[in-house]
């Protein structure tokens, strides 16, 4: 085994250009572009965040189109030294100035162990070390260049790779599946409490939830002797609704609230419970569709109360983005609570809220996501020293909502605990599978274990 370098195995090394410096423009579809957010912490793209641009604007950037298996480092700011492959399904694609591209020679090494050599954390925080002694916190290109690597056979680069890339496919089909199984629930919600459909059809979909597909109807009951069948013009919402549903605003929906903590990052004095804290960036990963890494915190005995329970919902407050309202959502069940070593607590930024019917739990959370999804929160937004406040109180006291009959949304409530159970429990294969993977990767690259 010996030491070689990026540029030695390369056939390219270049980076990318921001559209506007050179004429070009930004589109709402068309040729994908990629800026560093969509490099993570995963082996492949994030499609969900991808820019475009238009043919005109590819063809001024033609030095930086991309091509399948070109391994993308992120060279500057905040996710600097961050790695991803590009696949066949990302082109065609092109790139800004804070990524840098690495065609390799395919015939001298395997792209697949080059992204897993690099995506070890020492071999980061080396990266980030690099960019520190630079005038600018960035990695140039000359400097990607030199990056070097245990260069091994073709052979045993190629059997590392395979068994890392098993359990980063394995990792990514339960991501799929969860999405899908979070579609159909969203779907479902739709259908019955935002279209009134059963109303027109009689009877909702009921999903075989091995193959999620679309089996035999069954009725569902609206509520009332005269309910189901009629529709009725509601002044509060401003459309018609079913004949016998209740309306009423969402702060009635809410028994009580919960502040939240950041306490201390290491045992002191009285701070003796340890929790772990979600704070905004952990709840996409709290309801299963990002990772989730909230930090351990230590709080104080008597601030217990705080710690939440099943079905208690945790509301971003603070924060957002020029483009990102406050108002994130994620919720508590058994089974969330099961991922966790630790009792959960939400940050300062967060408050946490219990529900007078905990039945309704997922009623509230689609609800409250698809207000969120139409950018409502935005009108109900302050600042405080740059930051933006969610007014939590003002929305939930003004903002008006139908309530389904119990006997519909204890249909919907079952539905979304089988929902829940399977999401969670891939989740939690997904979790043992990359605790695997990250305890493989070092001792694989070093030699102390072998694959034959």
């Amino acid at each position: 085994m010996s030491k070689s370098s990026l540029a030695d195995v390369s056939l390219l090394i270049t980076k990318g250009t921001t559209p506007t410096s050179i004429g070009g423009r930004f589109t709402d579809s068309g040729i994908n572009f990629i800026k560093s957010e969509s490099i993570a912490d995963s082996k492949y793209l994030n499609k969900e965040i991808f820019g475009h641009i238009d043919e005109d604007t590819d063809l001024k950037l033609k030095r930086s189109r991309l091509a399948e298996g070109d391994l993308l480092f992120s060279i500057a700011g905040a996710y600097l030294g961050k790695i991803g492959i590009v696949r066949a399904e990302d082109l065609p694609a092109n790139t800004n100035q804070a990524v840098g591209i690495v065609r390799l020679d395919k015939n001298l090494v395997n792209v697949d162990y080059i992204y897993y050599y690099f995506s070890q954390p020492h071999i980061n925080k080396y990266i980030n070390k690099l960019s520190s002694q630079s005038s600018q916190p960035n990695l140039n290109l000359d400097l990607l260049g030199k990056l070097e690597f245990d260069l091994k056979d073709i052979s045993t680069q190629q059997k590392i790779a395979a068994v890392l890339s098993a359990l980063d496919a394995k990792i990514e089909l339960n991501a799929r599946i969860n999405a899908e199984l979070e579609q159909v629930a969203k779907t479902l919600y739709d259908y019955w409490f935002v279209q009134f459909a059963p109303l027109s059809f009689g009877h909702p979909p009921k999903y075989d939830m091995e193959t999620l597909g679309n089996t035999e109807s069954q009725p569902v009951v609206f509520g009332g002797t005269e309910g189901g069948r009629k529709m009725v013009w509601n002044e509060a919402l401003k459309r018609e609704i079913p004949l016998g549903w209740e309306v009423k605003k969402l702060a009635d929906w809410i028994e009580s609230d919960k502040s939240g903590d950041w306490g201390k990052d290491e045992l002191e004095g009285n701070y003796i419970k340890k929790v772990s804290c979600i704070r905004g960036t952990d709840i996409n990963g709290l309801n299963g569709t990002d990772t989730c890494n909230p930090p351990t915190r230590f709080i104080l005995e008597k601030n217990s109360h705080k710690i939440l329970n099943s079905h208690d919902l945790i509301i971003e407050i603070s924060g957002g983005a020029p483009k990102q309202s406050t108002g994130r959502l994620g919720y508590i069940t058994e089974a969330t609570l099961r991922r966790f070593e630790n009792p959960l607590i939400c940050s300062n930024f967060c408050k946490a809220i219990s529900l007078k019917d905990k039945k309704y739990l997922y009623n509230f959370v689609y609800h409250w996501n698809m207000l969120y999804d139409n950018d409502v929160f935005f009108g109900y937004e302050g600042k405080t020293s740059g930051i933006k406040n969610l007014l939590f109180d003002s929305f939930v006291n003004s903002h008006w909502t139908v309530v389904p009959p119990r006997e519909l949304v204890d249909q919907f409530y079952d539905f979304m605990q089988k929902i829940q159970s399977q999401k969670h429990t891939l989740l939690l294969e997904s979790q043992t599978l990359t605790e695997l993977r990250d305890w493989l990767l070092p001792m694989l690259m070093n030699g102390q274990v072998k694959v034959t």
